[in-house]
């Protein structure tokens, strides 16, 4: 039978007798799992985190007391620092209505407060993936307002309420050819550009040392500066990204984006004159 899980409550929608049978782990896989679940504390917000955390413990508890007291004194030399996360708080109970609306196929309709509108909108949503990305749970599905396959994030989801109008995800339908070469989650209309970015030698290779998109590539100069580029789905959201590294970075190519990063740059600078 199919496994529905509501992964916030931490239960399965199937019979309590039913376990898995028994599996032999190595000292490497007890490791990782004890250290991760450890240095995650709560896991407010992180997907999958409840089931493994008590997974761990299990594992933990069912070690021998040799091999328990050394995993857990490597697990206390390991430190990992997440990045920032929404926790959801106070909308959890919208990903549990949004996990049985895709298990249905049942539309939803929702209240959305929405940056890019500036307004609060209403839209009939069939959803079709779940997505946690760096840092929030989104949601992408066909929106009835935009007659479009849209991006929303759990977190600004004010209502939802569940239909019974079903609906069927198209068939080819994947997250990576919604994307196309967007910078994170929101692809726009016009043709994919390439991007030219010049990074001073400060932070030239904290740069290069990420991989930003997957299509990224960089050259360096004589002098420690670096030409970064790439190609994407739209300005707004690299713009963004560009102007986080202040006056280390320089827009190259293309003008439309040159010209949108000085605009915010000047306005910026007005602001701190004012």
């Amino acid at each position: 039978m199919p496994l529905v899980f509501h992964e916030e409550q931490q239960r399965y929608h199937i019979p309590s007798t039913y376990y898995l049978p028994p599996t032999n782990f190595t000292p490497e896989e007890a490791l990782s799992l004890i250290v991760l679940c450890h240095e995650f504390g709560d896991g407010a917000g992180l997907p999958f985190f409840g089931p493994a955390r008590s997974a761990a413990v299990k594992l933990e508890s069912a070690l021998p007391g040799r091999l328990r007291d050394q995993l857990r004194g490597l697990a206390g030399a390991v430190s990992i620092q997440p990045v920032p996360r929404n926790s959801l708080g106070g909308r959890q109970g919208v990903y549990e209505q949004l996990l049985d609306a895709l298990a249905g196929r049942r539309a939803v309709r929702i209240r959305y407060e929405s940056f890019t509108e500036g307004e609060q909108i209403r839209t009939k949503l069939s959803p079709y993936r779940l997505l946690f990305s760096r840092r929030s749970w989104y949601v992408i599905g066909r929106s009835s307002l935009h007659r479009a396959t849209r991006t929303f994030n759990l977190g600004r989801i004010g209502e939802l309420e569940i239909l019974d109008e079903t609906y069927q995800i198209p068939r080819g339908f994947s997250i990576d050819r919604y994307l196309r070469n967007a910078w994170h989650l929101i692809p726009e209309s016009d043709p994919d550009q390439e991007v030219v970015v010049r990074f001073s030698p400060m932070v030239a290779r904290n740069v290069a040392e990420v991989g930003w998109h997957k299509t990224q590539r960089v050259a360096f100069a004589d002098d420690g500066s670096m030409e970064y580029r790439v190609t994407v789905s739209g300005l707004n959201e690299i713009s963004w990204w560009i102007l986080g590294y202040g006056d280390q970075a320089e827009v190259l190519q293309p003008p439309k984006l040159r010209e949108m990063v000085a605009q915010r740059a000047e306005r910026m600078a007005q602001r701190y004159r004012g």
